[in-house]
């Protein structure tokens, strides 16, 4: 039986696909996925609390947490930037208690780029919200965001021997990146094991379990970059178990 790897879906307006609004993950994850042996369930937003996510989530062999708009800043003791984008409350909600069920049931879990964010704020960590305002930074995302389709491509230092290295069979490689915010403070049981070159954390791994969350996206490149879908192989096959 291939593991079954739920993925917290997003709810996407009517239009020419459906008359009525449907929910939905976006194709590259279903496809990385799939290219790794998994078979991808969408889970429909619904309300939970961490009791109600743990018994969902024990369904299930493995968990992606994808990327998205902006955490609520109200989560983590601040106001909101002026730039800060796309803050829905309720799903922040549905996919705090996701993952703080994952670490609870040492789900294998890959969390992407806002799921990085939301892991990092379920347990007590918090985010910069805006890396435009800092000098020296690197290239995050292109020109326009968050309107362009695609990310900007750089370079990613990570700890040997962590559970990522092990996953990608290298220390440094190149991922495609599409976010203006980042982790700050980390959440309780998190580790840095990826930065960029100007310093921002670009994955981290919890203590317990196999829980990777990454801020650039794998799937964006996976298709045709052997070392993102080998990440995704990884996850699929410590999902199987």
């Amino acid at each position: 039986m291939k593991p079954l790897i739920a993925i917290s879906g997003r709810i996407g307006a009517s239009g020419q696909v459906s008359r009525s609004s449907v929910a939905f993950a976006a194709r590259p994850y279903l496809d990385s996925v799939m290219r790794a042996g998994g078979e991808p369930v969408v889970l429909a937003p619904q309300a939970h609390d961490q009791r109600t996510a743990v018994a969902l989530l024990r369904r299930f062999d493995g968990l992606v947490l994808m990327g998205g708009s902006d955490v609520d800043p109200a989560l983590y003791g601040q106001e909101r930037h002026d730039k800060t984008y796309g803050v829905n409350h309720e799903l922040d909600e549905i996919e705090i208690a996701m993952a703080q069920a994952a670490v609870e049931l040492e789900l294998p879990t890959l969390a992407i780029c806002r799921g990085m964010q939301v892991a990092t704020v379920a347990f007590g960590g918090t985010l910069h919200q805006h890396l435009g305002d800092f000098p020296d930074m690197i290239d995050h995302s292109p020109i326009g965001f968050p309107a362009p389709p695609d990310g900007v491509i750089h370079d990613i230092q990570v700890e040997p021997g962590c559970r990522l290295a092990k996953a990608v069979g290298l220390d440094s490689f190149a991922g495609a990146s599409y976010h203006h915010q980042a982790v700050d403070g980390l959440g309780e049981g998190f580790n840095v094991v990826g930065q960029s070159s100007d310093g921002i954390i670009e994955a981290i791994e919890h203590e317990a379990g196999w829980f990777i969350g990454v801020q650039w996206h794998p799937e964006d490149t996976s298709a045709v970059d052997p070392i993102q879908q080998r990440l995704y192989d990884a996850f699929v096959t410590e999902a199987h178990g």
